[in-house]
């Protein structure tokens, strides 16, 4: 799998305005994180990987602890930086969390909310993460597994054979990465949450305002048809219960250390 990073940056970047009024599931998700996380038992330094408009960084910064905020997408950190703004020890970097500009043992622990699937060497990511982390420090993420969107990748495949939708790492991919990558303690829970829509269109609409539509590098370059859509949500409807169309979201959380 190879995403394109400039594509990445664009879309978070054009997301920043949108995002906070349609990203529920990123929400849900975080505050299961912080439940994880058990942020008033947090000592020294945080760093957030993809901190997007700063929800996860509001519930971190309970801990009173300094927190470096870091994100890919410029306007993303601007929308962070506002909302937090007179709150002292943040610290914000524009950044790839592939290509982290810190130096070695710095945080005590890294924390990241439905970031890391837009990372294409996950091994690499986890070996630079251990090298940022003071040692016994702890890495707690979570990402989308394999079968996120579900439906709409069985309907797009009913239509052509190119990739409409991103691939996702496996739960027995992601304990793989992370033991190569130095970590022996391991815990890790996978969830499915389903999210209804009106239609198909709105699903889609949503995915775009959140930055997630589709980034991978050498799909089909083409632009997709009008006759192209209409049979990839004639395909989808065979998932309607009613008035509404379901889609799968799979969340694999982990804590690693």
């Amino acid at each position: 799998m190879y995403l394109d990073k400039a594509k990445i940056r664009q879309s978070f970047a054009a997301a920043s305005v949108t995002y906070d009024g349609v990203a529920a599931l990123q929400r849900t998700v975080g505050k299961e994180l912080l439940d994880i996380i058990a942020a008033g038992s947090l000592t020294g330094t945080l760093l957030e990987l993809g901190c997007g408009t700063g929800f996860l960084t509001s519930g971190l910064l309970k801990s009173g602890r300094p927190i470096v905020a870091l994100d890919i997408a410029l306007p993303m950190l601007q929308v962070t930086r506002t909302k937090l703004a007179g709150t002292p020890h943040v610290f914000y970097v524009c950044a790839d969390a592939e290509q982290l500009p810190l130096n070695g043992q710095i945080a005590d622990s890294v924390f990241s909310n439905l970031a890391l699937q837009w990372c294409t060497n996950l091994e690499a990511v986890f070996t630079d993460i251990k090298r940022v982390l003071k040692p016994g420090g702890r890495l707690v993420f979570s990402t989308f597994g394999p079968q996120t969107l579900q439906e709409l990748k069985s309907a797009w495949a009913e239509v052509d054979g190119y990739n409409h939708v991103n691939e996702f790492y496996s739960e027995q991919q992601l304990i793989r990465f992370l033991q190569l990558a130095g970590y022996t303690e391991i815990k890790i829970e996978t969830k499915l949450y389903i999210s209804s829509y009106g239609s198909v269109l709105d699903l889609m609409k949503e995915l775009k305002q959140i930055g997630a539509h589709n980034v991978i590098a050498g799909r089909n370059k083409s632009i997709t048809t009008k006759t192209q859509m209409q049979r990839m949500i004639a395909a989808y409807q065979k998932h309607r219960s009613g008035d509404r169309i379901p889609a799968t979201f799979e969340v694999i959380m982990v804590s690693a250390s």
